[in-house]
């Protein structure tokens, strides 16, 4: 993956000239200071403070160089003071990178006794605010709007989550995504408008031959494989047979092979995310498992059978995610438990699903595969670790793009599964696998999906406000019936939108 500048958020404060240079010395001083403590804080992103903007013309230009600086992912403002908001009308309506409106104030305490109007000059965000908050609504401006102080661990969570959120739409902004060979035969879920993923995410989506890759796999020189083969041995539980000097040593250099051939084809052609599908395998001796989720384990987005919209939505989650604990991947629908009250799913893949959901050490096996015709393939084994997640799925409805997110609790399997040879996740969908299953269907949602435990639905709220992407969100609160309207709704207000 290409590397990119240092992400920052713009911390912009809103007043006006008729205070004069005293006030306005003291809102600088406090804006800036409001900016510092969102930057001493769990933020993944820098915050960079911007001088008090007092007029049209300077609002304007601060929102064209946000929108031209490729290290600003998003821009957080304040109305420290009265700032009229038809000086801001312009800014607005130029501003392309994500907004969050953060209504604050510098002091936590009002220090009553002293209170005088020197004061409260100087501190009238609370109706400062709801001014700009009116000239957002009147441009139909897409922003979050987080109201409280910054100290407040709930504030700077919140607007962490809206930082990983710009991360995520802004990686999307830049991705190139390479397709080896197409997806899988008849299946209408992964086909998409390529073409409308760009316009509305600047993803570049695109398709190489898979000999393409299979010329770069077959140039790997020993040496490396060597080496890469002495990494898998130091880090997993390798099966005995595959070992160095073993019977089947081959399968694992060659599945060495296969990564080492993937990285270099994706970093010579600057790519973050990629699909394979084992319908068109060319000249790969094994259907890549073990390189994929190593690839994604390292934050590449992927999709299997050729499902680019998944390997998109992986890379921007994996984005979002970066530095948090739970791990991301991408994971299948595969299996029910429907004993009543004990509901479960087992999600898992032909071989690809990311190691980064659990903290075991996983073993890597080499098994047949019934299905793509080629030699038996390396796979890394192991159970996803209990815990809160969400699964996410996005398709393409024709008109739109809808993003699907279910709660869910991760847990342990009811008994070991000697005989699955792949890995796995067990999970319980809430509010219920019925009420989950019912709204999922209901929603035309993909049965290939992202797992993760390391963001939740607030990440993906934001993530699509930002995007213009439709939201629907599976959790405790859902009954098919108001999901059955939400879903009506949504097609009605979406459709009228587009016609504005």
């Amino acid at each position: 993956m290409t590397s990119a500048p240092t992400p920052e958020v713009w911390f912009l404060t809103g007043s006006q000239g008729l205070y004069g240079p005293e006030t306005l010395d003291q809102v600088a001083s406090q804006s800036q200071a409001i900016a510092d403590r969102l930057g001493d804080g769990d933020l993944p992103v820098t915050v960079v403070w911007k001088p008090v903007l007092l007029d049209a013309a300077s609002i304007h230009r601060q929102m064209l160089d946000a929108n031209s600086d490729p290290a600003c992912v998003g821009v957080i403002a304040w109305m420290h003071t009265f700032s009229p908001a038809k000086m801001w009308i312009a800014g607005l309506d130029a501003l392309r990178k994500p907004l969050l409106h953060l209504h604050t104030q510098a002091g936590m305490e009002l220090p009553w006794s002293t209170i005088d109007m020197d004061f409260m000059n100087l501190n009238q965000a609370a109706h400062g605010d709801r001014e700009f908050g009116y000239i957002q609504s009147r441009l139909g401006v897409a922003r979050k709007t987080v109201a409280g102080h910054v100290d407040s661990p709930v504030v700077a969570q919140r607007v962490a989550l809206w930082a990983r959120a710009a991360l995520g739409r802004h990686e999307l902004s830049h991705l190139k995504l390479a397709r080896f060979g197409d997806n899988m035969r008849d299946v209408a879920v992964t086909e998409g408008d390529k073409v409308e993923a760009q316009l509305r995410f600047g993803v570049s989506v695109n398709t190489y031959g898979v000999n393409d890759l299979v010329a770069v796999v077959d140039e790997v020189a020993d040496a490396d494989i060597d080496k890469l083969v002495q990494e898998y041995v130091d880090t997993y539980a390798v099966a005995p047979e595959l070992l160095p000097g073993a019977e089947r040593e081959d399968s694992l250099r060659y599945g060495a092979r296969i990564e080492l051939g993937l990285r270099e084809f994706l970093t010579a052609g600057g790519f973050g995310a990629f699909t394979t599908n084992f319908e068109d395998l060319g000249g790969l001796r094994q259907l890549p498992g073990l390189a994929v989720q190593r690839l994604m384990a390292d934050g590449y987005g992927f999709g299997g059978e050729g499902d680019w919209k998944t390997s998109v939505l992986l890379r921007a989650t994996k984005t979002m995610a970066a530095g948090l604990p739970g791990g991301t991947s991408f994971m299948e629908d595969y299996t029910y438990h429907l004993v009543p009250g004990q509901e479960k799913i087992l999600g898992a893949h032909m071989l690809e699903v990311c190691p980064t959901i659990t903290t075991s050490r996983p073993s890597l096996e080499v098994h047949p595969l019934s299905i793509g015709g080629r030699e038996d393939p390396v796979r890394l084994r192991f159970t996803a670790d209990p815990g809160r997640a969400v699964v996410a799925g996005l398709s393409d409805l024709g008109d739109r793009f809808r993003l699907t997110v279910n709660d869910i609790d991760v847990v342990e399997p009811d008994a070991d599964l000697p005989l699955l040879p792949v890995a796995c996740a067990v999970w319980e969908p809430r509010p219920s696998l019925s009420t989950s299953a019912e709204a999922w269907l209901m929603a035309g949602a993909p049965h290939h999906t992202v797992l993760s435990k390391a963001v939740g639905v607030e990440v993906f709220e934001d993530f699509a406000e930002m995007t213009g992407v439709e939201l629907v969100v599976i959790d405790d609160d859902t009954t098919p019936r108001t999901f059955k309207r939400e879903l009506r709704w949504n097609a009605a207000y979406h459709r009228l939108a587009e016609g504005l």
